[in-house]
């Protein structure tokens, strides 16, 4: 079978024939119809990334598609189950071996390359502001980079929980989209993100995925007793948090990483993909997806992600879309 592998660091990644092994226990074979491409996946391809496998390795943190095989012993699905995976990798081959226990039933009507852009972008969003930042209805939420994978996600969730939400992106067309998923103010990425937050009352909640200049912007925009997450650091710079601001102004900083919470809370994981997936059930929520692409191109739409040109999603087809 076909697969996007990273065969060394310090070479590209590339197509490549290799043999899908049989799923052992507890393991179920999925042949794969979609995978929804993150910037951990260029982090990936370099070795930088705190879940990397040794290579040679399958790139694809997050796919869906249809069961073919299970393992000795593996309960709770069976052959021609629709499903998603959050696999950590894999995700990009025609089929792959995933662990059952990470897999999830897709609802009839919705698509593989739906089912494969929300897992990582919509979790992530749905886990931190839910879950950890414990975002109320009335307060205001700032999300940074607002018009990618997982920044358009929050924008979307947060006003789904009733918050005000001010979304930073770069241009006019990316901040159009922010606030297509319901932002209601915008700041572009050339202004200057303290003055303005705090000139619209200031941020209760802070979800950055940007880091360097722009987390220190956002941090200083936060008023007494909010919440900030650092989910991510696309810039370059991971973001430094000064202890003594956090003293004199009551702040919470809240690291999260949703592979984290697949390893000690995977109830949690699977309670928010179950609460996501009926949210889209009831048309409460829609994947952005700016760019669909067939595995043959998978390299052109990582390219996508690291000049930035991509907002929301870029999937990756595979083989029949049903």
């Amino acid at each position: 079978m076909q697969a996007f592998q990273v065969q060394a660091f310090d070479r590209p990644a590339s197509l490549t024939e290799i043999q899908c092994p049989p799923p052992g226990p507890g393991e179920a074979a999925v042949a794969l119809r979609a995978c929804g491409l993150n910037f951990a996946d260029l982090l990936m391809m370099k070795g930088s990334y705190q879940d990397t496998p040794a290579p040679p390795f399958t790139l694809g943190l997050e796919a869906a598609g249809v069961v073919t095989d299970l393992g000795a012993g593996t309960q709770g699905f069976a052959p021609g189950d629709r499903v998603a995976v959050f696999g950590g990798s894999g995700g990009l081959a025609e089929a792959g071996v995933f662990d059952a226990a990470r897999l999830i039933r897709i609802p009839d009507a919705m698509s593989f390359e739906h089912a494969a852009a929300m897992q990582i972008a919509y979790g992530t969003s749905h886990l931190a502001l839910d879950h950890c930042a414990r975002l109320q209805p009335g307060e205001t939420l700032l999300v940074t980079g607002a018009a990618g994978g997982v920044g358009l996600t929050a924008v979307e969730i947060g006003k789904l929980m009733g918050a005000t939400v001010i979304a930073q992106a770069r241009g006019r067309e990316k901040l159009e989209v922010a606030a297509a998923a319901g932002a209601d103010h915008l700041v572009d990425a050339g202004e200057d993100l303290r003055s303005t937050v705090k000139a619209l009352g200031g941020a209760d909640v802070v979800y950055d995925a940007i880091g360097g200049d722009v987390w220190k912007a956002a941090f200083r925009s936060a008023n007494p007793g909010a919440r900030l997450l650092p989910v991510g650091f696309a810039g370059g710079d991971v973001p430094q948090i000064p202890a003594n601001h956090l003293l004199v102004k009551n702040l919470t900083v809240i690291g999260f990483y949703l592979g984290g919470y697949m390893k000690f809370r995977p109830e949690a994981v699977r309670r928010s993909f179950e609460t996501l997936f009926a949210w889209h059930g009831e048309g409460r929520i829609k994947p952005h997806i700016s760019h669909t692409l067939p595995l043959e191109r998978a390299a052109e739409g990582l390219d996508l992600l690291r000049s930035r040109k991509s907002t929301g999603k870029v999937v990756i087809t595979i083989g029949s879309s049903r």
